[in-house]
C-alpha cells in the first residue's frame, strides 16, 4: 500500500494541479496571470537546484549559468529559425551539454565541493560580463545581435510545434509553463524512485562508503549535474518567452542568489518546498518593490539569515517533523516483555 502510494501521489497532485491552472487561465485578468507565470518560471529553476543540492549534495552556486544559457538559447535559435520548436530543443540541450562538459572536469577532476562552488560561480560570473560586454554591432549569431547590457529585444515568442503563424496566447503560455513545472516534478519524483535516484541519496548521504560499494560516484553526479542543467535551461527558455526579452541579468550574482534562498526557505531534501518557497518570495519581492520604500536585497538578506540562523531545515521539512511529532501515538508498554526482561 504504501509503494502504490509513493508511485501515484505525484500524478494525482499533478493533475489536481493541471485543473487548477485550467480554471486559473481561464479566470484571471492578463496582468495576474502573467505574474503568476513568471513566478511558476522561476519555480522551474527552484526546482533544478532543488534536485542538485537537496538530493544529489551538489552546492552549485552557478544555477543561473545554466538559466541563461538556456534564455539565449531560445533566442538566438528563434530569431534565426523563426520557428520555436528547434528553439526549445536548443534551450535545453546546449545548458545540458555545458553541465557535462564543466561537470567532467569537477567530479572526474576531483574537485572538492567547497571549489565546486566556487568554480560554478565564477563560470556564472564570467558569463555575465562577457554577455554584457557585446553591445557591438558585430557581436551576432548569424541574425541575432547579442546586444550586450541591452540584451535581445523582440524576442519571438512559442508557436505550436512547426507552426510558425500559430503564437501561443498569454493563457496558452500559462499553461505551458504549468505542464512544464508539473513534468519536471514528475520526472524528478520518479528519477529519485527509482535505483539511480537512491544511489543519488547514498552519495550525498555518504560518498566515500558509496564509492567503496562500488558506484560510479562521478559518473552519479555528472547525471545529476546535467538533469539539473537541463530543467534550468528549461525554466530560461520560458522566461525568455514570458518577457520576449532577455538581458546579461539572468547571469547575475543575485540570480544565483536567490535560487539558493528559495532552497533553503523551502527544505533541502524537498521538491515541492523550494517551488512553494519561490512562489511566495517573488510575490513578496513584487509587492515590496511596486511600493518602491523597501530595499528587496535587504529582504531577502534578513530572510535568509533567520532560515540559516532559527530554520536551518526549512519551512517543509520542519512542518513535517512538527506534524510527524503530533501524530504519533503514545506506546504501550506491554507488562509481560517487561516480566520476561526482568526474569
Amino acid at each position: 500500500m504504501t509503494r502504490f502510494s509513493n508511485q501515484y501521489q505525484p500524478v494525482l497532485l499533478a493533475i489536481v494541479v493541471l485543473l487548477v491552472a485550467g480554471y486559473l487561465s481561464a479566470s484571471l485578468e492578463l496582468y495576474t496571470l502573467l505574474s503568476l507565470t513568471v513566478f511558476l518560471v522561476m519555480g522551474i529553476l527552484a526546482l533544478s537546484l532543488a534536485f542538485i543540492w537537496g538530493y544529489g549534495g551538489i552546492l552549485c552556486f552557478g544555477q543561473a549559468a545554466f538559466f541563461g544559457l538556456g534564455a539565449y538559447s531560445y533566442a538566438i535559435g528563434v530569431i534565426n529559425w523563426g520557428d520555436s520548436t528547434w528553439a526549445v530543443v536548443a534551450a535545453i540541450a546546449i545548458p545540458t551539454l555545458f553541465a557535462l562538459l564543466l561537470g567532467y572536469v569537477i567530479f572526474y577532476g576531483g574537485v572538492s565541493d567547497v571549489y565546486l562552488g566556487a568554480i560554478t560561480l565564477a563560470v556564472s560570473l564570467v558569463l555575465f560580463n562577457w554577455i554584457n560586454s557585446t553591445s557591438g554591432s558585430e557581436y551576432h549569431l548569424g541574425q541575432a545581435l547579442l546586444g550586450g547590457f541591452n540584451g535581445i529585444p523582440s524576442v519571438p515568442t512559442l508557436n505550436m510545434p512547426f507552426a510558425v503563424d500559430d503564437i501561443l496566447s498569454p493563457q496558452a503560455l500559462f499553461m505551458v509553463t504549468v505542464a512544464g513545472l508539473v513534468l519536471c516534478y514528475l520526472l524528478l519524483k520518479f528519477t529519485l524512485l527509482s535505483r539511480f535516484g537512491k544511489t543519488v541519496v547514498a552519495i550525498r548521504e555518504n560518498e566515500q562508503r558509496a564509492g567503496l560499494l562500488g558506484y560510479n560516484v562521478p559518473a552519479h553526479k555528472l547525471a545529476t549535474f546535467a538533469i539539473g542543467a537541463a530543467i534550468a535551461g528549461l525554466a530560461g527558455c520560458l522566461y525568455a518567452n514570458w518577457g520576449a526579452f532577455v538581458s546579461p541579468g539572468v547571469f547575475s550574482l543575485s540570480q544565483s542568489a536567490q535560487i539558493i534562498i528559495w532552497v533553503i526557505v523551502g527544505g533541502r531534501g524537498t521538491l515541492i518546498g523550494p517551488v512553494l518557497s519561490c512562489i511566495a518570495l517573488q510575490w513578496l519581492v513584487t509587492r515590496l518593490g511596486a511600493q518602491q520604500s523597501v530595499d528587496t536585497n535587504l529582504v531577502l538578506g534578513i530572510i535568509l539569515a533567520i532560515f540559516v540562523l532559527l530554520i536551518p531545515g526549512g519551512i517543509l521539512p520542519t512542518l513535517q517533523r512538527l506534524f510527524t511529532r503530533k501524530g504519533k501515538s503514545p506506546q504501550v508498554i506491554n507488562p509481560a516483555a517487561i516480566d520476561k526482561v526482568k526474569s
